[in-house]
């Protein structure tokens, strides 16, 4: 069932939104949160422990894997500009100096690419509420995040900061 196997995002959405991607274009963000890179099939219990932790306030139980799993972070953050705190490179730094045969992490800096000039967008009503997901999507709203209008904890079922997923 859902609850025994999950999908996770190995750099969690609300981890990236805090690090950066609350300036990205809505295709980006939809590309990375898509990004078969950063989706891993994983112990449900687990995934929901993680919630939206990063390597310095959550690693893999499994030991074995945290090389794995931290160089794949490492890729996805270098990959999509993801910024990495002070703790959270410590972390990694300490994890990945004990792999004997982890992926190189990538470490060439994202590509910049220049951003599109911005279009003027109606004033959006302050009182933005939607019923339920459905009423996102027919707004072609979905999906929400944290601090965008609609947005409300009701409808982000596993409270990682993005709604109707």
């Amino acid at each position: 069932t859902s609850s025994k196997v999950q999908i996770d995002h190995v750099v969690a959405l609300s981890d990236a939104w805090q690090k950066g991607a609350q300036s990205w274009s809505a295709a980006k963000r939809h590309d990375f949160g898509n990004d078969p890179l950063n989706l891993l099939a994983v112990d449900g219990p687990a995934n929901q422990q993680k919630r939206d932790g990063d390597a310095a306030t959550w690693l893999p139980a499994n030991k074995s894997f945290r090389c794995t799993y931290v160089s794949t972070q490492v890729q996805v953050k270098a990959k999509y500009g993801v910024w990495v705190t002070a703790a959270e490179k410590t972390a990694m730094r300490t994890v990945l100096s004990n792999c004997d045969n982890a992926p190189a992490p990538q470490t060439q800096p994202a590509p910049v690419k220049p951003q599109p000039q911005p279009r003027t967008q109606p004033q959006q009503p302050s009182g933005v509420y939607y019923q339920n997901c459905s009423a996102v999507r027919s707004a072609g709203k979905a999906p929400l995040y944290r601090g965008e209008p609609g947005y409300r904890s009701a409808l982000d079922r596993d409270n990682d900061g993005v709604a109707c997923e």
